[in-house]
């Protein structure tokens, strides 16, 4: 069990992790593998967002090498007002992408990716083959391109919470259903023993008593009647200095795999580029990743 959670929070790394600053702040990181003129391209975005900064850094790599091929940070501080709306270009291996964005009346709660209000659009031979927030309208409308024929795909993301007690991210099990909200709550000191509740919709579907004795654990809970698995490792909340270390709590759609499944599972025979690419992969049928959601509770006095 400790092996497979420290597997599976294996994700991209950034300048811009609480782990690897000074300074704690909160992220989101979103990774979506998007059809970008007939290549697939993974696209990271990452929302950022300390005492002094909040950013938005969009990654453009490869999903089979991981060299980054662009980027781009658009800044969201109150007083840079005139950067909240914008567009940029660029040259990707021959294909020219446009970035339009527009956050000036974006809203906010509690965390640093936007709630709504809001677009961020990449546009690619005058088509929107990436489009984030609830502005699609007038996203279209600014653009002046058409919906993908093939829909982007967001397979990973990870939030960094800070709060003394509650930790609350949103996350969608299945494309083609609404977000769901997730709650993870505690209760570490006081002459009780330590319990934790997770709760995804307002309903509890995870209740662990002394927490002390299971600080690591998995369970396969019912959402919507779909199969979500749930893996939790507080160590750090119980045996660490507070605010020294966070609890990793892993979110996975899908009943587990048993070992028959892993030997027998297919594998991709193309899993290479065919033409050299440094960047892109040039799969005409490029499997569709399994999505997990990764969040990180840092506790605070």
């Amino acid at each position: 069990m400790p092996h497979q959670l420290r597997a599976m929070s294996q994700g991209p790394q950034s300048a811009d992790d609480p782990l690897t600053t000074k300074t704690p702040q909160s992220t989101v990181t979103c990774i979506y593998q998007a059809h970008i003129s007939g290549c697939w391209c993974n696209v990271t975005v990452l929302w950022c967002k300390n005492l002094m900064n909040h950013s938005l850094n969009l990654i453009f790599n490869n999903p089979e090498g991981g060299s980054i091929f662009y980027s781009c940070k658009i800044d969201l501080k109150p007083w840079l007002f005139w950067s909240k709306k914008g567009s940029k270009s660029f040259d990707l291996e021959g294909c020219q992408v446009d970035i339009h964005w527009d956050l000036r009346s974006a809203r906010f709660s509690g965390s640093p990716e936007p709630c709504s209000d809001y677009y961020v659009a990449l546009v690619s031979e005058g088509e929107v083959v990436l489009l984030l927030g609830d502005h699609k309208k007038k996203a279209y409308k600014r653009t002046r391109a058409r919906p993908a024929l093939i829909d982007p795909i967001l397979f990973h993301k990870k939030e960094n919470v800070f709060a003394k007690k509650s930790f609350a991210t949103r996350a969608r099990f299945d494309e083609r259903k609404e977000e769901h909200d997730i709650i993870v709550e505690s209760s570490t000191t006081g002459p009780k023993d330590p319990e934790m509740w997770i709760s995804i919709d307002g309903l509890v579907v995870i209740h662990v008593k002394n927490l002390q004795w299971k600080f690591r654990g998995n369970q396969t809970v019912m959402v919507n009647k779909q199969p979500v698995q749930v893996l939790w490792d507080v160590h750090d909340w119980l045996f660490n200095t507070p605010g020294t270390g966070h609890g990793l709590f892993i979110f996975k759609p899908g009943a587990p795999d048993t070992d028959e499944d892993k030997d027998n599972s297919p594998r991709d025979a193309n899993s290479d580029t065919s033409d050299g690419s440094n960047f892109f992969s040039t799969r005409s049928n490029a499997p569709t990743p399994e999505f997990c959601l990764f969040l990180y509770a840092w506790k605070i006095e």
